[in-house]
Formats: C-alpha cells, structure tokens, sequence
C-alpha cells in the first residue's frame, strides 16, 4: 500500500510539472497505448495535432510561405488545441487500481502529449501571426526528461539507413504482455489475402463481389487502404474464395467511424460461412456469427447455424463486452477445426462452439454483411482479410519432422515489429521447448520482394530476432537455446506479383539444430 501512495505521488509530480525549453529534435510519438481509454485518446489527439503544426513549422524553416488553406488548417487546429489542452484528462483519477508500472507508462506518455500541445500552440500562433522563424539552435524541438523517460525514448529508435525498416524495438515485448497467453493460432497456408494495395481508391475492391455498394479508401489517421462495407438489406460483400478445408483460419482488421451512444442496439457486422457465393446467407447450410456495434451498453455477439434447410442446434447469444475495441481498429480471428468453431475479438476469445459446424465440406465460402449503420454517419471499413489453412497445432509437426515455416507470424509493414495477435504461434513454439529442454532452436526470418535487396535481408534478420526475443521476454526461453538468420527474399515459395504469394514469402521457419 504504501508502495503505491509513494507511486501516486511520484506520478502527481511528474504529471503536474512538464517541462518545455527550447526543443533539438521532433517530439517521439509513444508506439504503444497504455490501455486507459482517456489517456490513450489524449495522447493520439495531442500528437496528430502536434504532427500538423510540425508540418507547417518545417514551412517555416524553409522560407516557404502559407497560402490561404495553410491558415485555414492552423486556424482549426489551433481551435482543436486548445479545446484538447483544456479538457486534459485526470490522470491521477484514470490511475486508481492501474498497476504501478502502467502508472508510470501512462504519466512518461501524457508529460510527452502536453510537451507537445505547448508547443502546438505556442508555434500556431506565432505562424497565425506571421512572426516563427524557427532557428535550428534555439527554436527548435528539446524535451526535459526523467530517466525514465529517457529510456523510454531509446526504446523508440529507429533502425539506421532504410526506408523499408522502420523500427526494431529493443524490447520487443513491450505492449504484447496481455497476449502472451492468447492461443489463437493462423493457418499456415494462405489461401486468401487482400490488404487492397493493389486496388484504386474509390473502386471497388478487383478480388470481391457484391450486390450492393462501399469502396475502397485511405484515411488519414491509419495505414493502409481499407474496404468501406455499406449498410443495407441483404447487402453482402464475398472474396473470391471457394473450397473452404475442414481446417483453417480466418483473419481481418475492423475499423469503425461515427459510432456512438445513440448507435442502434441491432446494429452489427456479420461474418457467414455459406455453401454459396450468391447474396443470401446460403442455400440449405450456414453458420453466421454477428458482432454487435452499439455503444449504449454490451450487447451480445449472436452465433447461429443452419444445416440442410432447417435450424441448426446453435442459435444463442455470447457475452461480449467490444465497445472499446471496436473504438481502436480491433483485430478480428477465427478458427475453424473440423465443427468447432472459435472466435477472438484482439486478445480475448469470446465464442468456442464444439459443433457448430455440424456437415463438414459445405461451407465453402466467406461473406461478410453489415446492418444497421445510419448512412454517411456511422461507418465500418475491413482490410487486411487473410485466409488459411490450418491453425491447429504446429507443436507435433515440430517434435517429429524437426523443422516447420510458418506465414502466421505477422509483423508491421516493413518492421520486425511483431503483431501481437501472431504470438498463439510464439507461444506453441516455447511450449515445445519448454517439454524438450534439450532442443535448440535456429529462427530464420524470410521476406517478399518489396523493396531492395539488401534491405530485406536487413528485415529477416530483425524480424527472426524480434521472434528470439519473443520467445526470451515473454516465455522465459534460455537465449543459448536460440540462434537467428534471415534469407530476405531469396528463397519465395509463393509468387511475388500477387498479393496471395507475397503472404506466403512472408515467413518464419524453425529448424531444429
């Protein structure tokens, strides 16, 4: 108890006294959330605005001057700023029952945010005004930090000299504790991918099929492209996949807009295994799960099937509390072994049914269906949809052949950055070693072929050590046991002119020594 009182009061110190001088170099924009709603919005709020003001400083320095939509934004979010610094959270508050190293996560975060509001608005109004002449030496960015804080920022470098690596934390665990026990586990033979790279913005993605509208759009606070899913009745949108195994896996990002307390209860995006591509739920067999949107209270994610023109046994509704996820680009998982039926929404598994699929080899198509949105008020986008076959159990495959590659592992776009949602694989991997102590290891990381040579080489290496320090920081394997290498693009085994065959390249093998 009085650990904390002194932790509290530490945080108190820390968050009441920021401190600005002259700055040398761009304030760095935390890489991970702290996991507390009101101080993560704050942060990303802060720095996007932040990011802004930055952007026409640097006019500034150039001797460039600002046109008439150049004041117009500054005016705006000069409006934003101070609203946001005004309404600052409480953090002290938000901090009750929060461990002791989150308390100091989210207070290193916040002091960082407001640096960066205070010189937000500082730098609005003198450009507004026409008098910022930024001078490199005594103008430009500083921070005064703890040494907590300072460690923070050398986990925050990037790797040197490579437009396509853009960052290898030191700590690799770092933000991926809570999923260190998620036992979700990908496919790991890709059928299926599609990020939308290779489709133009405002057409309608070249790989899916519909009956109704949505097209694809790039926003201005994520990456990527994603697929914009309009609202309607009997609106349905399929990827061209047919054939669905008895075992596989289905994976894709979930972004939403405009959603809020007033968002209808029956509001929900709908994910339906059919035994056709045709726009209704399916002919004689299906299985749907819907995940619900509002935000007035948690509703219930619905699961039902429907096999050989009649109900099925399952039609109920699973407990779900997925109204701050949804809020935060969830990612969504599922994985189908034989009848069970499991999804996870992030890192929490909210539905394992054991024979919802209850006739093997009809259901051999994916379409997803979203109801309920009011029109150009609420939105949902997808993207990153990745199918594959398999998911259920590297471990065995290991113990008895001695080797096994994988494309479920899944990093950042060009990083060593490992999605958190890869690591059920991570965690099977220490397990084998964990039952053969003997056993070591040697990671061998491969890459598509975007980008140069050399630089994916650089990247395979980084990422086969991000797994190495995976497998170390999160599940307490012996660093001697683990040897690391990396192929980049030399050794595809898919075809790199394809979105599909740039998955499969993407992967990580595991040879035992």
């Amino acid at each position: 108890m009085n650990l904390i009182k002194i932790s509290l009061t530490v945080c108190t110190l820390l968050f009441v006294n920021p401190t600005i001088e002259a700055q040398t170099k761009k304030i760095k924009r935390p890489r991970s959330r702290v996991g507390i709603t009101s101080v993560d919005n704050f942060v990303q709020e802060s720095f996007d605005l932040y990011d802004k003001v930055y952007k026409y400083d640097g006019y500034a320095a150039a001797g460039t001057p600002l046109d008439d939509d150049d004041i117009d934004v500054l005016e705006e979010a000069l409006e934003e700023l101070s609203s946001l610094s005004d309404s600052a959270p409480d953090i002290i508050n938000d901090l009750d029952g929060v461990g002791l190293l989150k308390q100091g996560k989210a207070t290193l975060q916040v002091n960082r945010a407001k640096n960066a509001l205070k010189y937000s608005i500082k730098t609005s109004k003198e450009l507004l005004l026409g008098e910022r002449e930024r001078n490199t030496e005594e103008d430009s960015e500083t921070e005064e930090v703890s040494d907590a804080e300072a460690n923070d920022e050398t986990n925050d470098k990037d790797v040197e000299s490579s437009d396509d690596i853009t960052e290898v934390p030191t700590n690799v665990s770092d933000g991926l504790e809570v999923y260190s026990r998620y036992d979700f586990v990908p496919g790991d033979k890709t059928l299926f991918y599609d990020d939308f790279s290779q489709d133009f913005i405002g057409d309608l993605p070249s790989r899916w099929n519909t009956n109704g509208s949505g097209a694809i759009v790039r926003l201005n606070k994520v990456d990527g492209n994603w697929y914009e899913l309009k609202a309607g009745y009997r609106l349905y949108v399929i990827p061209d996949i047919s054939n669905l195994p008895q075992d596989y896996s289905i994976e894709f990002d979930v972004l939403t807009s405009g959603l809020s307390r007033g968002t209808s209860s029956g509001t929900r995006l709908v994910v339906i295994l059919s035994d056709n591509n045709e726009f209704n739920d399916g002919s004689s067999h299906f299985a749907s799960v819907a995940l619900p949107l509002g935000q007035s209270r948690a509703y219930e994610i619905r699961a039902k099937n429907y096999f050989n023109g009649k109900s099925g046994m399952i039609n109920s509704g699973l407990k779900a509390d997925i109204r701050n996820a949804l809020q935060n680009q969830p990612h969504v998982a599922i994985s189908v072994t034989k009848q069970r039926f499991r999804l996870w929404v992030n890192e929490t598994k909210y539905v394992d049914i054991p024979r919802f699929i209850e006739e093997l080899d009809v259901l051999n198509y994916v379409k997803f269906h979203a109801y309920g949105l009011k029109d150009q008020e609420e939105r949902v986008f997808i993207s990153n949809i990745k199918i594959a076959e398999g998911g259920e159990d590297l471990r065995r495959k290991l113990l008895s052949e001695g080797k096994i590659s994988t494309n479920g592992i899944l990093f950042k776009s060009g990083s060593a950055n490992i999605q958190p949602q890869s690591l059920g694989i991570v965690r099977q991997i220490s397990q084998v070693l964990m039952q053969d102590t003997s056993m070591k290891l040697n990671i061998i990381g491969h890459t598509d072929s975007d980008g140069s040579e050399d630089a994916n080489l650089k990247l395979s290496k980084a990422r086969a050590e991000a797994v190495k320090n995976a497998l170390v920081n999160l599940y307490g394997i012996s660093e001697d046991r683990l040897t690391t290498d990396g192929k980049g693009e030399t050794e595809p085994v898919g075809d790199n002119n394809t979105p599909d065959g740039k998955a499969q390249n993407r992967r990580v093998e595991f040879v035992k020594l």
